[in-house]
Order: C-alpha cells, then structure tokens, then sequence
C-alpha cells in the first residue's frame, strides 16, 4: 500500500534551511516536507524566502505538506530566545502575542499552499487547569478560522506533559464542538505516556496527519522508527487509512555543529527504508 511519505524540516531545525538540504530530503524518497517553522531555521515572514522555497520545492519535484507552528519568540534570525509562545497561556497580552507569531506564519499560505498546521496546546510542564483550557479554546476558536479562511485545517498535537495527552485532547475537542480542528498523532509521544498503539485506537477519528519517530519509552528521542520500542505493527494497524506518514526526526548527534549535508546521510537512508517497511506493514492489514 501506498503512503503518503512526509519529512519534517525538524531534522535541520539548528541550521539555515537551504537548497541543498531540500534536495537531500528529495532524495531521502520523500514525496512533500512539514516545514518548522523557528525563523532561525526559515523566516517564514519573508515573501522573498516564501518564493526561494517554493522554487526549492518545485525543482525537486516537492510539496509543503504542512507547516509546525513556532513554539517560541525568536527576537534573533540566529538563535531562538527561549521565549515560549503558548495559546494557553491565561495571561491575555502573552497568549495574543502567540496567536498573532502563529497567524503570520501560516500567512505563509499566501506563497505555497499546504494543508494543515500543527499546533502545540501545551507546555511539557503545564498542568490540566481550567483557565489554560478556556485559553485553548478562544486561541483556537480565532486560529481556526483564520485558518480555514486560508484553505488550512489546524491540528493539535499531542505532547510530553499532564495536558495535551491523546486523551485531554479528545475530550476537549468533543467538549467544544470545535470541529474544523483536528488531531496531529505523535507516535513518539504517545509511547512515552503509556503506548502509541493504545492511544491511538483513543483518538483515531480526529486524527488527520501524523508524527512518527521513535523512543526507548524514556526520552523524547525522536529516533528513527524501527530504532526504539513502540510497536509499529499495532501501531500502523490502528492508524486510519490514507492518513500522511510524517517522519519528524531529531538532528543526529554526529552532526551538530556541522554544515556539512553528507553528516546526515545515514539518516537520510534510513527514512526511505522506514518508508519501505511501513508499507509492506499497512499492505498486510
């Protein structure tokens, strides 16, 4: 069977993305990028860069699939400040401070066209609370529409914490009959919190689009699938038909502080052969 094959710039999110680094992603056999958005890594306010990786994508045969909308405020193009933008942040001047980085960036759509934004709820450390909730919802209540308007779904992730569990997040959409907002499955995530397989069977019908990588159930590693513990047999059993395979991956240890793209060759290999075993594991369910 057929997947719809997805890399996330994630992989390069600590250096500039170029041309050549879009072309090693082409190769690597996929078919479309989620683009990350932390202006370090592309300034995605600038119409000049828009066209540069519209260009980028169109000679190597390429789509943006998706956008991850940016977590923090990045003062500087060269580093990011360690500021968090959070949507439910019950402080109103911070959270529409978020909510203004996040409509700039999916502005991006004006430029190249892509379907979903993923977008985090919570930070690692927050804990469920009501306030942070009711902040969720009028963020996304307003993000929802100004994505819609733009032809985009917003999809919220699931991520490490007490909050934004599979469950937390199918209960709060169920809850606010947010319905054009849908659900961005972390595989790596989920199997950190109890297991990928059994929470995806949770929230299956709101999931539209995926992040795979994997763990040793301990640290969020984002290691290659294949590399870790999570079940992907049960996992790719429970995950709905058609739905995008978007590898999200950590840069390799031997190439940080590198320029060099050939540091991340091994890698790059990898995810076609991940790609490969993915499908002959959906072909036999």
């Amino acid at each position: 069977m057929t997947i719809e094959r997805v890399l996330s710039t994630y992989l390069f999110v600590n250096k500039k993305l170029t041309a050549a680094l879009v072309g090693e992603a082409a190769r690597a056999g996929v078919s479309a990028i989620e683009l990350f958005c932390s202006r370090g890594h592309f300034d995605y306010r600038s119409a000049e860069d828009a066209h540069e990786l519209a260009s980028w994508l169109a000679g190597n045969n390429l789509t943006l699939h998706s956008i991850h909308s940016p977590t923090t405020r990045d003062f500087h193009l060269t580093r990011e400040s360690g500021a968090p933008l959070s949507i439910s942040d019950p402080e109103r001047l911070r959270r529409q401070e978020a909510v203004d980085e996040i409509k700039r960036a999916l502005d991006l759509v004006e430029h190249i066209p892509f379907r979903y934004c993923i977008q985090h709820v919570a930070r690692q450390r927050d804990v469920p609370d009501e306030r942070k909730w009711d902040a969720a919802f009028s963020s996304l209540e307003h993000l929802s529409l100004f994505a819609r308007q733009r032809g985009v779904t917003l999809a919220i992730e699931n991520t490490p914490g007490e909050m934004a569990t599979p469950v937390n997040l199918k209960n709060f959409l169920e809850q606010t009959r947010l319905t054009s907002v849908k659900i961005c499955f972390d595989a790596g995530h989920a199997h950190l919190e109890g297991g990928a397989s059994e929470a995806l069977e949770i929230v299956r019908d709101f999931v539209a689009t995926t992040h795979m990588h994997d763990n040793r159930g301990e640290r969020d590693d984002h290691l290659l699938p294949y590399e870790g513990t999570i079940d992907w047999s049960a996992t790719l059993s429970a995950l709905p038909p058609e739905t995008p395979i978007v590898l999200e991956l950590k840069e390799p240890p031997a190439a940080a502080g590198s320029v060099e793209v050939q540091a991340f060759a091994e890698t790059l290999r990898g995810i076609r052969g991940v790609y490969e075993k993915f499908e002959e594991e959906r072909a036999r369910t």
